[in-house]
């Protein structure tokens, strides 16, 4: 690879190249829903599922009836959903998440 980062120990040793194993973060935004099933999706140009996650976490104190909402990577497109998507009965629930998307390499 003719591009990335070096970084060099106080032994005079490479301890990260552009070969290593990294994350980055690449987004982080706040997803809120109301009780309307739906979904929402977000621009993260060259991610995809293969090089990058999406999860959510609450951004706050988490009711008895709320449920967390579901995330799932696309080619360019980190898509969150405030229902169960594989389960037909599922209910919709409103709130606010924060969405993270991470990039690996």
């Amino acid at each position: 690879m003719s591009y990335g980062l070096r970084t060099w120990g106080d032994n005079g040793a490479a301890q990260i190249d552009e070969n290593s194993f990294t994350v980055r973060l690449v987004l982080s935004t706040l997803v809120t829903f109301t009780a309307a099933k739906g979904n929402q999706d977000f621009s993260v140009p060259g991610c995809n599922p293969s090089n990058s996650v999406a999860f959510v976490v609450p951004s706050g104190p988490v009711s008895t009836d709320q449920r967390q909402f579901e995330t799932e990577m696309l080619d360019g497109v980190a898509r969150a959903y405030n229902y169960t998507r594989t389960f037909d009965a599922s209910s919709a629930k409103g709130g606010t998440m924060r969405l993270f998307v991470v990039r690996f390499r």
